[in-house]
């Protein structure tokens, strides 16, 4: 089955088809760099590192995008607090974003554009609305005219008369449709705006407001409003159309909708063919979010459980399907892991033994592999299905597990494609780093395993057997399987 997505703006599942064959132009709406990075992003960002991944392993090249808006009243909110001004405060957040998709083991995108390097392709673009009738000036401002773009409200499935005003009071008087928006805005950042985002401890919202960032234009001095920015640095770096636009449900409204408008009334070509959005990560009953305070950060969150048990909790549901955090949740997906990871490397260890031979052959174990390529595929084809695609993969481990402890010999080609798939489509494509940051892990646990075992063998010297068998069953219950023999007890996972 090909590639299915499915397309906010139609509202169906559609095939996926890209403007270039071999390529594709992806688009991530990044972060706006004003607090560290949570567990939100995190969701967003591990999914599109999955789409990302999945079509390279459908052979396509992959040209990504993924912006940080560094200009912005939440972070000239921050000053005082991460930074002297806004262009230190954004220097700070970038970085601590960077680390986070580090840690988590994303791709990198091709490129991350931001705000401030682009002015240039911004001044341009709102000239171009401005010459084309489509944007007016106002007051040294600039707004996009929403009844001069017939197809507004057409992604968000709005009707433009039941559209609510956009903008702080202040602009409504300026503007000639309440729901019209800015381009570009007058002068800096008030200290209003500064002190509605304001944290205790950061600077007073008077000197915040004289660190803010302004820029000349043919309209005066100002700064470019949120949405126009995103279209400039897509249409830079990928071109009038890109195949996917992906970014979170809460952005739907009004943000991608006034991207879109002020993109194809500057074009005339459609600005995404694809619009893909991630659902919420629920907190409790809310939304988990900066401004609300409730969230965990990507940096806590990856030092408590590691990042391949964030994966498994992040992709344990489809993109497009809204996610609860709990503990209980982190629970089970750390579990999830390490089951995972258990099952790897066990058969890793039976593949790379003395008993895995050449003329032995378990069909039921090479059957499990056919059907994994198969179910997994189907589930990535299925619109990005990372939930089923996991299904798949636990499957498999359940066979190879089977075929390990029901077997004196092993198969080898069956294990070897075993190991083979479990590093081609979870590594690869899931993104768990199967083998790299584990291998320490492993060392400990093996040393840990044979400090346990060489208490046990002193306590059979000295005739506690009840205290040895305790110690034997603690091990199996933690998936450490001891045998005895001769000249010694050896284990396995």
């Amino acid at each position: 089955m090909p590639l299915r997505v499915t397309n906010t703006l139609t509202g169906e599942q559609e095939p996926f088809e890209p403007g270039d064959p071999d390529d594709v132009r992806l688009y991530y709406c990044g972060l706006t760099v004003s607090d560290p990075p949570h567990l939100g992003h995190a969701r967003c960002w591990v999914h599109v590192d999955v789409m990302h991944r999945w079509l390279e392993h459908l052979g396509y090249g992959v040209d990504h995008v993924e912006n940080f808006t560094d200009v912005n009243e939440k972070i000239v909110a921050r000053v005082g607090e991460a930074g002297d001004d806004e262009a230190a405060v954004a220097r700070h957040y970038i970085a601590e974003a960077l680390d986070a998709m580090r840690a988590l083991n994303l791709r990198r995108a091709t490129v991350y554009p931001r705000v401030t390097d682009h002015l240039p392709e911004i001044l341009d673009l709102v000239a171009t609305l401005v010459d084309d009738g489509v944007a007016y000036e106002s007051n040294g401002s600039v707004y996009f005219d929403v009844t001069a773009f017939p197809g507004y409200g057409a992604l968000s499935n709005l009707r433009l008369d039941d559209l609510e005003a956009q903008g702080d009071p202040d602009e409504r008087a300026e503007k000639r449709h309440p729901a019209d928006f800015a381009l570009w805005k007058a002068d800096g950042v008030g200290p209003a705006a500064i002190a509605e985002h304001r944290h205790e401890g950061a600077a007073d919202p008077e000197v915040a407001a004289a660190t803010a960032e302004t820029f000349d234009s043919p309209w005066g001095p100002g700064r470019p409003g949120w949405h126009i920015e995103c279209s400039a640095m897509a249409m830079c770096h990928l071109g009038e159309t890109v195949d996917l636009h992906v970014g979170g449900r809460d952005l739907v409204f009004p943000h991608h909708e006034n991207e879109r408008a002020q993109s194809e009334a500057a074009t005339g070509r459609p600005f995404a063919r694809y619009w893909l959005h991630c659902s919420l990560f629920e907190f409790g009953d809310e939304k988990m979010s900066s401004s609300l305070g409730n969230f965990v950060t990507v940096a806590d969150a990856v030092d408590a459980v590691g990042a391949d048990a964030l994966r498994m909790l992040l992709l344990s549901a489809t993109y497009n399907a809204t996610q609860t955090y709990s503990e209980a949740a982190v629970e089970e997906a750390v579990e999830r892991w390490e089951r995972l990871e258990r099952a790897y490397r066990t058969a890793v260890e039976a593949l790379d033994g003395p008993d895995a031979g050449s003329r032995v052959a378990d069909e039921a174990l090479r059957s499990a592999v056919d059907a994994t390529h198969e179910a997994f595929d189907a589930a990535m084809n299925d619109d990005f299905n990372t939930r089923e695609a996991l299904a798949a993969l636990f499957e498999l481990a359940a066979a190879s597990n089977r075929h390990v402890d029901g077997a004196d010999r092993y198969d080898y080609r069956g294990l070897r494609r075993t190991v083979e798939t479990f590093e081609d489509l979870a590594g690869g494509v899931l993104g768990f780093d199967l083998a790299g940051d584990a291998t320490g892990r492993v060392d400990l646990a093996d040393e840990l395993v044979e400090l346990v075992l060489a208490v046990r063998e002193e306590a059979r010297a000295a005739g506690d057997f009840e205290r040895a068998d305790a110690l034997r069953d603690e091990l199996e219950a933690l998936g450490v399987a001891v045998e005895d023999a001769a000249d010694g007890p050896t284990f396995r996972y």
